[in-house]
């Protein structure tokens, strides 16, 4: 069951990395989440700084129903989109995260967007779980 910490929503998952990195994908896709960008985070250390890097991608997810809501409430709020998620290893683990939507919506200072945070965070803790399962 996913964790939610101060700015992220978690689940550490026994699947070998690519068939979380998969998962992901899938349980994003399933919610009409597409990806706009990976960025493999250990292929761009080897390339960029020659160092070597644990497995790593960040993705960039944007469901547009929901990311015209967010950009029709509060216009400036495209500083916060997409929803970020990762899918990295860590020892014996895979760890699927997800951006916590109530931290970023804080950001604005608008009280009235907290449904809206509630129902990203649903769909992103669904997803988390489903991929880690």
């Amino acid at each position: 069951m996913a964790e939610k910490t101060t700015y992220g929503i978690y689940a550490r998952s026994a699947k070998p990395f690519e068939e979380a990195l998969q998962a992901t994908r899938d349980a994003l896709k399933a919610r009409g989440f597409g990806i706009l960008w990976e960025i493999d985070v250990k292929a761009t250390m080897k390339a960029k700084l020659g160092v070597d890097f644990s497995d790593y991608v960040i993705l960039g997810a944007c469901n547009p129903p929901i990311a015209h809501q967010a950009l029709t409430a509060e216009p400036n709020i495209g500083l916060l989109l997409p929803c970020n998620m990762i899918v990295r290893r860590e020892k014996d683990a895979t760890v699927i995260g997800a951006i916590e939507p109530h931290e970023l919506m804080g950001l604005t200072g608008r009280t009235d967007l907290k449904p809206f945070a509630d129902h990203v965070e649903e769909i992103l803790r669904q997803a988390v779980d489903e991929a880690a399962g």
